[in-house]
């Protein structure tokens, strides 16, 4: 029997350890080592025949198109790069009860309506629980399979047994392999089964799914070298009480990692927001002070929404700076701009800023939507609710330009605003600007004459 061996190991990049370290020699964090008791099984001592390894000249590889197949939501689709790469490792993480689980179950139920064979494995819920779930959301065809299993090595002989065309593992913290002795969800047990999943998806072509559990940071739980196995990750974000969810990639070897998409939680299941702008912007109050309309790009797709500003009085010597949905040193940089540059006595007043919503944006581009949003709320003047602002300020007062300015307006004349103030050198004269009409400044104290 092969001795059990206690190693240490990096939580955030893998890194292994013969003892416990303060500080992680491969990624420098502190306080990242845990122990862990690894036991792996005697292999047979006979020597194996090696294959000759002999490197490939670029020009002598064969290229394959790869035909993306639709996941049956277009939402899903665009944050993937165009569609469900055949065998690729997606990884999806979010918090509890945000709807990882429902939201694969329902890929499941559209890719098993396009005849495509799909396999739900869960290590956390049983068949007639999973069946509960399935009946809220709608019909299913014979396409769909599911297993309850948490061991590689059963899961190894399916897959290779049934060989579906996708497969959702629910989740990978659950999964253990009999070769190693620390329990599921270990750091070693965790990286053993992302790497038996990898090996699978690309030796049968396999689309697998890894659903993942993330920490009180927001971040998978794990090895962080679990994030750079994978193909892509994507990160199901909002507020599990709020209806709205958010899928984000943060990382696609096969698309750009900018797009986001827009769900809506509702009784039967997830349903697909097709027009976030006008989404976000119901409910909009009127002639309200502190509110202005900004546009954030979010990939290839520009999203409105309303930006609230309320400054008010400190009771306290020391004023609060408060921000939801956006970064607070971004809201405190830009509060010193307007006192530097346009005189406004803030240091004696409390701001809170929030992005109507609850989603979160950090674009440069709301610069402008935030200090319209504030001085709007100190001087106690309404905001046009048919102006639309965008724009990146800079320390010197200056509004900076955006990049890609035309898809911004063409939104916010689609939605019937007639007014955008935006930074001079991003106003195009050959720009048909009919039924809006576009303001161009160079500084916001220009910005704030023309609109206050």
């Amino acid at each position: 029997m092969a001795k059990a061996k206690t190693i240490y190991f990096c939580q955030e990049c893998g890194y292994e350890s013969a003892k416990w370290q303060g500080q992680c020699p491969g990624c420098r964090q502190w306080n990242t080592f845990v122990e862990e008791v690894v036991e792996r099984k005697a292999t047979a001592s006979a020597q194996k025949q090696l294959a000759a390894v002999r490197p490939v000249i670029l020009a002598d590889i064969e290229m394959k198109r790869e035909e993306r197949f639709s996941s049956g939501f277009p939402e899903l689709d665009r944050v993937l790069g165009g569609g469900i790469v055949p065998a690729s490792l997606v990884l999806v993480g979010g918090d509890p009860g945000i709807g990882k689980s429902t939201l694969l179950l329902q890929v499941c139920q559209k890719l098993s309506g396009q005849n495509i064979s799909v396999l739900y494995i869960s290590g956390e819920e049983s068949l007639q629980q999973i069946k509960i779930r399935a009946q809220r959301i709608g019909a299913f065809t014979d396409s769909l399979s599911l297993l309850c299993e948490t061991s590689l090595e059963q899961i190894d002989g399916v897959l290779r047994r049934e060989k579906p065309q996708a497969v959702v593992i629910d989740s990978i913290q659950t999964m253990y392999s009999d070769n190693i002795s620390s329990s599921p969800g270990s750091v070693s047990q965790v990286r053993e089964a992302t790497g038996a999943f990898m090996q699978l998806a690309k030796g049968l072509g396999i689309t697998i799914f890894l659903v993942g559990h993330v920490t009180k940071e927001g971040v998978v739980a794990g090895p962080r070298v679990l994030e750079h196995m994978v193909d892509t990750v994507l990160y199901f974000e909002g507020d599990r009480h709020a209806a709205y969810r958010i899928l984000r990639g943060v990382k696609n070897r096969f698309g750009s990692t900018n797009e986001i998409g827009v769900f809506e939680m509702r009784e039967q299941g997830l349903a697909e927001v097709a027009n976030p702008s006008e989404y976000m912007l119901s409910g909009k109050p009127k002639d309200a002070t502190g509110s202005v309309v900004a546009c954030s790009m979010e990939g290839t797709r520009p999203i409105l929404l309303e930006v609230q500003a309320l400054v008010c009085r400190t009771n306290f010597g020391i004023p609060r700076r408060t921000a939801a949905g956006t970064d607070t040193n971004r809201v405190n940089l830009l509060m010193a701009v307007l006192e530097k540059r346009l005189n406004l006595r803030l240091s004696e007043c409390d701001a809170y800023v929030n992005i109507a919503g609850g989603i979160k944006m950090n674009e440069p581009a709301l610069d402008l939507g935030i200090v319209l949003a504030i001085v709007s709320s100190y001087k106690e003047r309404c905001i046009d609710e048919k102006t639309i602002c965008f724009g990146e300020v800079g320390l010197s007062g200056e509004v900076r330009a955006v990049n890609m300015a035309k898809q911004r307006i063409l939104e916010a004349r689609k939605l019937g605003f007639t007014t955008c103030i935006l930074p001079k050198v991003s106003v195009d004269p050959k720009m048909r600007t009919d039924g809006i009409a576009l303001i161009g400044v160079d500084h916001v104290q220009e910005a704030v004459r023309r609109i206050l």
